[in-house]
């Protein structure tokens, strides 16, 4: 018997985004962010959720430029610390000693020392009610070569961070099952 939990923001697996974005004098800033997916193919899309409230809100309607910065799990702390304070009273880059990197593509910098980074224009804003979607085209997605297998990225290697909304936790990424679009062949009737 399954039990309703009601309206919640529940879906497994939630990223650990940290998005980058400038500020009107250029000063880099990065905030921590859940809600947030690949929303389209082509041309390849991703979508972040922000609260009006948040300091990279502004920014990014200033710049309509960001980064999707995906920590491994030997970033919790500073990924962590992203999220809790403002970007407005706190140079999150001089307190954590992280590297902000001026991206050549887009108006945005991306984290130097986390391993994959994606550069994105944003195309289209949705107000939809306590936050605002940013969708953004990835302009170029950017990893450090060493996480790399067979010349594609490693999930193993890059070890992402993984958000659990009801429980407010976050975790590792778990065992390898088996090939997308292939474990589940032989229950195809065609």
């Amino acid at each position: 018997m399954k039990k309703s939990l009601g309206a919640k923001t529940l879906v497994y697996p939630t990223p650990v985004f940290i998005v980058g974005t400038y500020n009107q004098e250029g000063k880099p800033n990065a905030m921590t962010a859940a809600w947030g997916g690949i929303c389209c193919s082509s041309p390849p899309c991703v979508a972040i959720a922000l609260q009006k409230v948040r300091h990279s809100y502004e920014n990014l309607l200033n710049k309509m430029a960001f980064t999707i910065n995906i920590p491994s799990i030997k970033f919790a702390r500073e990924a962590d610390y992203f999220g809790l304070v403002s970007g407005s009273k706190e140079d999150k880059f001089a307190r954590t000693g992280l590297t902000a990197v001026k991206s050549e593509l887009v108006d945005a910098p991306y984290i130097k020392e986390f391993p994959l980074n994606l550069e994105c224009k944003v195309i289209q804003v949705i107000e939809i009610g306590s936050h605002t979607q940013f969708i953004g085209q990835i302009i170029d997605v950017k990893i450090d070569e060493s996480l790399q297998a067979d010349d594609q990225p490693s999930i193993e290697k890059i070890k992402p961070m993984l958000y659990a909304p009801d429980n407010s936790a976050y975790y590792g990424v778990g065992e390898y099952i088996g090939r997308a679009f292939s474990i589940g062949k032989d229950l195809k009737t065609h």
